[in-house]
């Protein structure tokens, strides 16, 4: 019982202290998008990697007159995302 009442009381100590951060400055949120633009793209390359990696073990077991597996579609050449301009008040 103790153990679910510190848990809470944690959770509401948390979750406070995170209702209460300020917003990122311009520039921290130009590079939380360049780091998430950086992360997607090598989630693209990833799996440009697996599916050549896949068809190379098709390929390898492959028994004649079955079709061929798919052809990959490589991503294109990373491109950092275009910085937004500040709202002019």
């Amino acid at each position: 019982m103790k153990r679910i009442i510190a848990l809470t009381f944690c959770v509401f100590a948390a979750s406070s202290v995170m209702a209460t951060l300020p917003p990122l400055s311009p520039e921290a949120q130009e590079a939380a998008n360049l780091a998430k633009a950086k992360a997607a793209y090598g989630d693209k390359v990833g799996a440009y990697q697996l599916c050549q990696s896949m068809n190379r073990v098709a390929d390898r077991f492959r028994v004649s007159g079955t079709p061929a597996p798919t052809a990959c579609v490589a991503p294109p050449p990373f491109v950092p995302p275009v910085a937004s301009a500040p709202a002019a008040k």
